[in-house]
């Protein structure tokens, strides 16, 4: 069968008939096993990315020969069909786009397709395949909710309550969870609700003794830097008189909320000491304690959930360990209230270090910033304007995008072709601000854009660093309220000062580090062995052969929401929107593998860095 699309008359079709007759015949060779017809009806230069429908991973197929071969190896046991359209297909600048559905052998799935012509007949560009939901497992939902009440025929009369106590009592204990998730900010309590609905036993552990300790104990000025349009929690977005950017401790109260009303098994006060494999057995040994008493968990599947980055990085400058005032990682800082008339050091000049020094000099702190190299700065307002508004404000809520679908939107963007995107809106923030930009340079603040101009969301999934969101403390630097020192390092630290790689001295009482953290696989190192950690590699970066982000190319996140090369080993982390987006598929994999379903994982990742 050859496209129902005449090249002649393609101009006079609507972008409907366009998307139907693509997915037609993409199903029927589909259906018939024609692979190297399939793989022709995508474009030379294309991407198909799948999110664990086809692949049991998060994978991103360049060009035909990748999909050939994922095709070759998944397709008869995918058994996909029933591919059409959500809603009526666009067509801009050439581009035909639509919001797709279908269904595998195990699940249902949705997607988005984008068409280009290529030698005069319509081909894909890019697919998004995606997991929605697994058949005969479907969350209670809507029409499948839960009744909640308790009639006097039923054969258990015990009240919500009685069975919540009960559960809380026995899991971990007579009980064991099939999933254990290590941190409970953001990343585990979302995974937490999606487990818990997919009736996955689940515990999350943290050390803190109350859910969004996390947040409430950072340092007093931070604020989400990510607008609420972006950063809904699944199943219970914010209110819609929420704050744009949401003050931590407002954050930590709704994630304690969150986690009550979902009804998530959150061990508060639980710190973990050490896991192991077994083998033999197919599940963990993880030893635990919690309000000091010491437990044995036994999970089949071990969550790691400690957020996008592993241990605080905490440099080594010689003579640290003379100097007679106070030493901190920022992720220790308590705030400004003790340091007025203080001589505050802030090492970095990144969000933490920017949102440190503004606190800082609001309360009489004597404050100098030092940036040892260039950092990439964008405007709140700009950013949202220009970058995140298409997606992710009100305006894209009135004009019909949810959240959900511009979480699918932006997932069907691939990360080879991401940068393109990214370009032009911040050329556009470039103009737009140069006037702020010039003043920060003349204040002597080292300015970049990325390696390859790219921008903000490019450094962060490279990275994971190197840039600050500007919520005001720029301004403070461009004035000199905030001193800045640029291009030099620390030679020393001396009791009362720091002594520079250009020979000056700055005296210091106070000296904050925000120097970043290391791979999300150091807490694999302290909490199970350094084998199992170089045995899974560095998480987090793309491979993109930028700073920080060394090659190959690996076209997804390292090891993030995906198997790993240590069976049962998960991570899970990044930031809000992540959190809600990405649980979905990582919850979607753990459901699968308890319920006994045949998960084969195509392309798992290699490794190729250790850190």
């Amino acid at each position: 069968m050859t496209s129902t699309l005449d090249p002649q008359t393609a101009p006079d079709v609507t972008p409907a008939q366009r998307v139907d007759a693509w997915l037609a015949d993409f199903e029927a060779a589909l259906a018939v096993r024609d692979i190297d017809r399939v793989a022709g009806m995508f474009a030379v230069d294309s991407f198909w990315r799948d999110l664990v429908s086809f692949t049991w991973n998060l994978k991103t197929m360049e060009g035909r020969e990748q999909i050939t071969d994922m095709l070759t190896t998944r397709l008869a046991g995918t058994d996909p069909s029933g591919f059409r359209t959500r809603e009526t297909p666009t067509e801009d600048g050439g581009v035909t786009t639509a919001f797709i559905e279908f269904e595998t052998a195990v699940g249902r799935g949705v997607g988005h397709l984008r068409l280009k012509d290529e030698d005069g007949q319509p081909r894909a560009w890019t697919l998004l395949t995606a997991l929605q939901e697994l058949k005969g497992h479907e969350e209670p939902k809507g029409p499948s909710r839960v009744l909640g009440a308790v009639h006097g025929d039923d054969p258990d009369p015990r009240s919500w309550a009685e069975k919540r106590a009960e559960e809380q009592a026995e899991l971990g204990r007579s009980i064991q969870p099939y999933a254990l998730v290590i941190g409970g900010g953001q990343g585990g309590i979302a995974l937490g609700a999606r487990l818990r609905q997919l009736g996955v036993p689940a515990i999350v552990v943290d050390k803190h003794e109350r859910p969004g300790d996390q947040w409430r104990k950072r340092y007093k000025s931070l604020c989400l830097h990510d607008p609420v349009w972006y950063d809904h929690l699944p199943y219970i977005p914010f209110p819609e008189n929420w704050p744009v950017f949401a003050p931590k401790d407002k954050v930590g109260d709704w994630l304690e909320m969150y986690t009550k009303v979902m009804e998530l098994n959150y061990w508060s006060s639980t710190t973990c000491d050490n896991a192991r494999f077994d083998e033999a057995a197919g599940e963990w040994i993880v030893n635990v304690k919690r309000n000091g008493e010491e437990i044995t968990l036994r999970p089949k599947q071990l969550v790691m959930a400690t957020g996008m980055s592993g241990m605080p990085n905490v440099p080594k400058f010689a003579g640290s360990e003379s100097f007679e005032g106070e030493q901190q990682h920022s992720s220790q800082h308590p705030g400004p209230d003790a340091y007025a008339g203080k001589k505050c050091v802030i090492v970095g000049s990144n969000n933490s270090a920017h949102d440190i020094a503004a606190a800082l000099w609001e309360h009489d702190a004597d404050v100098t910033m030092l940036q040892r190299s260039s950092t990439h700065i964008v405007k709140s307002d700009s950013l949202m304007e220009e970058v995140l508004g298409p997606l992710y404000s009100e305006e894209a809520v009135a004009g019909g995008l949810t959240h959900e679908k511009a979480d699918l939107l932006f997932a069907s963007i691939p990360y080879k072709v991401l940068p393109g995107f990214q370009r032009p809106a911040f050329e556009a923030i470039k103009q737009r601000d140069a006037e702020f930009y010039q003043k920060l340079e003349d204040a002597g603040f080292m300015l970049d854009f990325g390696d390859d101009e790219s921008g903000l969301f490019l450094k962060y999934l490279r990275r994971g660093s190197g840039y600050y969101i500007d919520v005001g403390a720029c301004d403070l630097v461009a004035n000199g309220d905030i001193k800045l020192r640029s291009g030099v390092g620390i030679e020393r630290i001396n009791p009362h000062s720091i002594t520079l790689t250009d020979g000056s001295e700055l005296d210091a009482d106070l000296i904050v580090y925000a120097t970043g953290y290391g791979s999300m696989n150091g807490w694999a190192a302290r909490l199970i062995s350094q084998e199992v950690a170089d045995k899974v590699g560095k998480c987090w970066g793309l491979g993109s052969d930028t700073t920080k982000d060394p090659g190959p190319w690996e076209g997804e996140l390292r090891n993030m929401w995906k198997p790993t090369q240590q069976e049962a080993l998960w991570f899970h982390g990044g930031n809000l929107h992540q959190s809600r987006h990405y649980s979905h598929y990582l919850a979607l994999q753990l459901k699968a593998r308890m319920e006994g379903l045949e998960t084969p994982v195509y392309g798992l990742q290699p490794v190729h860095h250790v850190s």
